[in-house]
């Protein structure tokens, strides 16, 4: 197995990304690599990401429409789980 180097922009970034997000799996898992191994770039780095303030309007806007994302992620889960239950075949929620 050939080990995997990364530079310090990626880790950097990585870092950024899962304060960002506030989940180390998440972005480890999106970005390939083991989260035990962004969590010990995390506690080299010293610094949490940007303070809110700091932010470019380009990073709100992300962020902005992250938590837009999530949100509809969970509106369509309770749909889905929604429509299940109410087209069992049962009867008892159909006009038949």
């Amino acid at each position: 197995m050939e080990k995997r180097v990364y530079d310090a922009s990626f880790k950097r970034m990585a870092v950024d990304l899962s304060y960002a997000r506030g989940s180390v799996k998440e972005v480890a898992d999106e970005l390939g690599i083991d989260p035990a191994r962004l969590s010990k770039w995390r506690s080299k780095s010293h610094s949490p990401a940007q303070p809110a303030a700091a932010l470019t309007e380009d990073q709100k806007e992300i962020k902005r429409l992250q938590k837009e994302l999530k949100e509809a992620q969970l509106e369509r889960d309770i749909l889905k789980k929604a429509i299940s239950i109410f087209s069992r075949g049962d009867g008892r929620y159909s006009d038949s």
